[in-house]
C-alpha cells in the first residue's frame, strides 16, 4: 500500500517541471491604467473630423480674441475711399459699403457669437441639470408639477419670449442670452430627469441611501456623475444652436443693433449688395456653417468618445 502511494507520488510530480523566474509573467500584458477622462481624450483624438473641428474652433478662438487687438482696422472705422473692396493684401477679406474692414468685422462678430452661444449653454446646462436632477430624484407630485410647468414653458413660442425681451431689455447682448435661455434649458431637463430616474433605482445608490448619504449628495455626487457623458453631449450641441439663434436674430434686425459687428447684421447688410458684390455674403455665412458643422463634429466625437457602447 505504501508503494503504491509513492509510486502515484512519484508519477504526479513528473508530470510538472518548476518554471523558471523569468518564465513567471509571461502572461503579464503590461497595460497603464487610465481615468475615465483620458480613457476619453484617447478614443477622442481617434476621430479626424473631431480633432480638425477642434483645431478649427481654438483658431478661430484666437484670431477673435487678437485679431481686433493688433489690427489696425477696427470694426466701425470707415473709409470711404475703399468702399466695397475686392479681398487684397490691405484688406484680406475685402471692405464692404462703408469702407469698413470685413476680416475685422468678422472676428469680432465671432467674438459677440462665440461668448452668446458659449454663455448660454452654460446658463442652460445650470438649469437644466439642476431641474432635471431634481424632478428625476424625487419624483411623484413634485416632478409632475414641475414638468408640467417646463412644457407650458416649451409650448410657447420661442419668437414671442424674444420679442416680449427686446421690448423690455431692448436690442443688446443681454438680451439675445436671456431670450435663449428661457426655454433652453427644458431639453437638458428633460435628459437628466430620465437619466436619473434610471440610475437611483441602481444598487450603488441604493447603498449610498441606506449608508446615510444626504440626497444632495446622492444626487449630485453619484447620479449627476454618472450621466455626464450624455450632459457634455447635449451642452456642445446646444452651442451651434444658440450662435444659429443669435445670428438669426440679428439678421431679422432684432438681436445686437447696428453698428455692433455681428454674423447676422453683417450678412443682412450684404443682403442688399447680394448681386453687385456676392462675396461680401459669402464671409459671414461661411463663418457660421464653419463654425457649426466645427461644433457638431466636436459633438458627435463626445458621444462616440464617452459612451462605451459606441466605441
Amino acid at each position: 500500500m505504501t508503494d503504491t502511494k509513492k509510486t502515484q507520488f512519484v508519477l504526479t510530480d513528473d508530470l510538472f517541471e518548476k518554471l523558471h523566474e523569468d518564465e513567471k509573467n509571461n502572461e503579464f500584458i503590461a497595460v497603464s491604467s487610465k481615468t475615465y477622462l483620458q480613457d476619453a481624450w484617447h478614443s477622442f483624438r481617434k476621430n479626424r473630423l473631431a480633432m480638425v473641428s477642434l483645431v478649427f474652433l481654438a483658431v478661430m478662438v484666437l484670431l477673435a480674441i487678437f485679431v481686433p487687438i493688433f489690427s489696425p482696422y477696427t470694426y466701425d472705422g470707415q473709409d470711404l475711399n475703399a468702399r466695397n473692396a475686392l479681398p487684397s493684401l490691405a484688406h484680406w477679406l475685402g471692405t464692404d459699403k462703408f469702407g469698413r474692414d470685413i476680416f475685422v468685422r468678422i472676428m469680432c462678430g465671432a467674438r459677440i457669437s462665440l461668448s452668446v452661444g458659449f454663455a448660454a449653454a452654460f446658463i442652460n446646462l445650470v438649469i437644466g441639470v439642476v431641474y432635471g436632477g431634481i424632478c428625476g430624484y424625487f419624483g411623484g407630485k413634485l416632478d409632475m408639477i414641475l414638468m408640467r410647468i417646463a412644457d407650458i414653458i416649451y409650448a410657447i413660442p420661442s419668437m414671442l419670449y424674444v420679442i416680449m425681451v427686446m421690448l423690455v431689455f431692448g436690442s443688446n447682448i443681454f438680451s439675445v442670452l436671456l431670450a435663449i435661455s428661457v426655454s433652453g434649458w427644458i431639453g437638458m431637463a428633460r435628459q437628466v430627469r430620465t437619466q436619473v430616474m434610471s440610475l437611483k433605482e441602481r444598487e450603488f445608490a441604493q447603498a449610498a441611501l441606506v449608508m446615510g448619504a444626504s440626497h444632495n449628495r446622492i444626487l449630485y455626487k453619484h447620479l449627476i456623475i454618472n450621466c455626464i457623458g450624455p450632459i457634455i453631449v447635449n451642452t456642445t450641441l446646444m452651442v451651434p444652436n444658440a450662435i444659429f439663434t443669435e445670428a438669426f436674430l440679428a439678421f431679422v434686425g432684432i438681436g445686437i443693433s447696428i453698428p455692433q459687428a455681428s454674423w447676422g447684421t453683417m450678412a443682412n447688410e450684404a443682403r442688399a449688395l447680394l448681386q453687385n458684390y456676392p462675396i461680401q455674403m459669402l464671409w459671414p455665412v461661411l463663418a457660421i456653417s464653419l463654425t457649426m458643422l466645427s461644433l457638431n463634429f466636436i459633438g458627435d466625437g463626445l458621444n462616440e468618445a464617452l459612451d462605451p457602447k459606441k466605441r
